[in-house]
């Protein structure tokens, strides 16, 4: 298995994979190789594995993205028209408002985000925010997802990366952010209520 492929399958492991839709990878990379998906396109191979192979949406994206990792079609952070990009999630005790101020207002932002130039350009509070990084050369999405009143799941997206390094680097700066945007809105909420 290439270096690519095993970490696709890291995020999703076989008996996890075998459990969802009765193949582990082995099997759906052969099958996929014997219907010709190397020469196929990612939406043709996952609308292909939904519809003859009866497998879930969520799941035929798994499997095609790791197929694709697998033969070489693409590298791990390489969407499937080429570009470069990286998530990150955390979940916060924090309401979805006071999440979005944390990337929309610059103040607030910088106490947990200090390097690196943020330009926000849209913001719905409660549900997302998009921002220029670093002078319009890559995106920022942030989409935000209330577990009730007072907790948070944020999602973060970095695209328009130049590179698989880029993505490397970014995938752990965006999780040390998030993390320290963790400890300190949680830290606000324990003080705002004790």
């Amino acid at each position: 298995m290439s270096p690519a492929g095993r970490k696709i399958t890291e995020k999703l492991s076989d008996t996890a994979l075998a459990a969802a839709t009765g193949k582990g990878w082995a099997d759906w990379f052969a099958l996929l190789d014997a219907w010709g998906a190397t020469e196929r396109g990612h939406t043709e191979i996952a609308r292909h594995l939904v519809e003859a192979e009866g497998v879930s949406g969520w799941h035929a994206q798994s499997i095609t993205v790791g197929y694709e990792q697998e033969r070489g079609m693409r590298a791990v952070g390489q969407s499937s028209t080429g570009d470069w990009q990286v998530s990150a999630s955390k979940t916060v005790n924090a309401p979805a408002a006071r999440c979005t101020a944390a990337f929309a207002d610059e103040e607030l932002r910088r106490r947990w985000l200090p390097e690196g130039e943020l330009e926000v350009r849209t913001h719905r509070p409660g549900t997302s925010v998009t921002a220029d990084w670093d002078g319009g050369t890559s995106r920022i999405e942030v989409y935000l997802t209330p577990r009730g009143d007072a907790k948070t799941r944020i999602g973060l997206g970095h695209t328009k990366l130049p590179d698989a390094d880029a993505v490397a680097a970014y995938k752990d700066f965006w999780r040390e952010r998030l993390a320290g945007l963790k400890t300190l809105l949680e830290s606000e909420e324990q003080s705002s209520t004790g």
